[in-house]
Parts: C-alpha cells; sequence; structure tokens
C-alpha cells in the first residue's frame, strides 16, 4: 500500500469521527425547546466530562444558516476528489475564518494535503488546529508522524522539527486512550481510528529517535506501530526503518524479518529492503549479533 493511499484510509476514518461531529454541531444550531434547561437547573448540573475525545470541540459562534449550507457541502465532497475537496475547504475558511466549523475543515485539510503531497500546507493547516484544540490527538499523531518523515537536508532547524514532533507523538499518545466514543460512531470504527491514532503516534516517536541515531530506542516503538496498525498490509516505511535500526543494533535475525516483510509489498523502498535483507544475512552469518 502507497504512503498516499494509507493516508487515505486514515483520513476516511477521520471523516467518520468529523462528520459525527459535524452531526452534533449542526444539530446544536438549530435549539429545541427540550435541549432549553429551567432556570434553577445549572447549579445542580454536573460539570461536563473532561476528558480526550476523537470529537473535535465545536465552537459556539453565532448559527449561521449559508455556513451550516457550506459546510454540508464541503462534507459532501469525495474523498477521492481532492482537489476539489482541498478548495472547497480553502474557500470555506476564507469565508469563516472564525466559523463553528473551522476545527472540522482544518483537520480535514491536514489529511488532504498530506495525500496530495503538500507537506508544508499540511504542517501549516494542521499547526492551526494544534493551536485551536491542543487535544486533537489524530492530528497530533498525523504531525508527529508526518513531520519527522518529511525531514530532508532542506529543513530548516531540523532539531527543532523533531523536537516538535517528539511532543505531538507523546502528547497523542498519552491522551487517545483517554478518548471518548463520539455519538453517532460505531464501536468498531472508534477502536480502528484509536488503533490508527496510536500506530501513526508510535511511528512518528520511533522515527524521531531514528534521526537522532537512536536505534534501541527507535526498535520497539516502530514494532508496536506495526503491531497495532489496524489495516492488513504492514507499513513498508515503518518496516524499513525497523530493518536498519534492528541492523544498526546488530540484531541481524531480525533485520532479516523486517527486510524481508518490506520486500514482499510492492512500494518504493522494496528494492532498498531486498538488499537490506542480502547484507543482514550475510552479517548474521559472520559477526556476532547483540542481546535485544
Amino acid at each position: 500500500m502507497s504512503g498516499k493511499n494509507r493516508i487515505g484510509i486514515r483520513a476516511m476514518l477521520l471523516t467518520g469521527c468529523l462528520l459525527a461531529s459535524g452531526a452534533a454541531a449542526l444539530a446544536q444550531s438549530s435549539p429545541s425547546p427540550a435541549s432549553q434547561a429551567p432556570a434553577g437547573a445549572a447549579k445542580d448540573q454536573k460539570p461536563a466530562d473532561s476528558g480526550s475525545t476523537l470529537e473535535i470541540p465545536v465552537a459556539q459562534p453565532p448559527v449561521n444558516a449559508e455556513e451550516d449550507g457550506e459546510f454540508k457541502a464541503f462534507t459532501a465532497v469525495p474523498e477521492n476528489e481532492m482537489d476539489k475537496r482541498i478548495s472547497a475547504g480553502e474557500d470555506f475558511l476564507k469565508k469563516y475564518p472564525e466559523g463553528r466549523y473551522r476545527s472540522i475543515v482544518y483537520s480535514a485539510l491536514t489529511f488532504a494535503y498530506l495525500q496530495a503531497g503538500k507537506t508544508d500546507k499540511a504542517f501549516e493547516i494542521g499547526e492551526k488546529e494544534v493551536a485551536l484544540h491542543p487535544d486533537d490527538v489524530q492530528i497530533l499523531a498525523l504531525l508527529g508522524q508526518a513531520i519527522p518523515r518529511a525531514l530532508n537536508a532542506r529543513t530548516p532547524e531540523p532539531d527543532k522539527q523533531l523536537t516538535k514532533a517528539e511532543g505531538y507523538a507523546k502528547r497523542a499518545i498519552e491522551l487517545t486512550p483517554t478518548m471518548a466514543k463520539p455519538e453517532g460512531l460505531a464501536d468498531q470504527n472508534f477502536i480502528a481510528a484509536k488503533n490508527s491514532t496510536l500506530s501513526m503516534a508510535h511511528s512518528g516517536l520511533g522515527v524521531v529517535y531514528f534521526r537522532r541515531g537512536k536505534f534501541v530506542e527507535a526498535i520497539p516503538e516502530l514494532e508496536l506501530s506495526l503491531k497495532i496498525d489496524p489495516y492488513p498490509t504492514p507499513d513498508p516505511v515503518n518496516l524499513y526503518l525497523l530493518g536498519v535500526s534492528d541492523q544498526k543494533a546488530a540484531h541481524y535475525d531480525d533485520a532479516v524479518i523486517a527486510f524481508s516483510k518490506c520486500a514482499a509489498i510492492n512500494n518504493a523502498t522494496q528494492a532498498a529492503c531486498k538488499s537490506g535483507a542480502e547484507e543482514a544475512k550475510k552479517q548474521g552469518a559472520t559477526q556476532l549479533s547483540s542481546p535485544k
């Protein structure tokens, strides 16, 4: 599975969460008499649960029927019509920069930009969402994984970017187990979304350690990411980085396994994984392996 396809599937899971949030917001935009509490009820009411949630918290600017309609139109754009979806999201944010749905649009656009290969725009809009909602675990995890993967020789202040990604990933790992299920989201989709979020976050942390040359620390993070990933095809990037990390840590047998799994998948690292498996076999036959 290509990186873009994998991001697309994660985006579909996110869409389910966002649609649940959007439906709640739309419902709130048309208050009914039953939703109006009597005057004395507030003092006996329990405070709202402050636990993390996959549902994006919804701000409450004044109700705007036109905004509601345009938000519905945005969410109706199919996932595979990427340019149209990006254009609709950008137009929406220009027209309603402080609108009640901007958080949902920020999140959707972050995934869409990554699918389109526009990483700078994805990071820019994703960080706007994190600034607005610091506990948005899916965007935290996505940025935590994407930032260190996108790092290259032209990246300004790479150490600062790695530190930022590490913080995002760790925050997502801390909060995701505490999330409450959004109303209207099926149990199996909620479980898949949580596992997908954790898989991205552990992968991101593993890549941060890998970039810093901390291969022993990278190994368990990459292994856990692969283990809990809800998709049937393993992420070949994680497999490749795990193979290299095992090789650098002198875990040659484990490196052969990771490289071989990666080589069996049609992906951009396939050739490198095949040669990595061959090299690790030779090293295992001539050099001592370190204990795990």
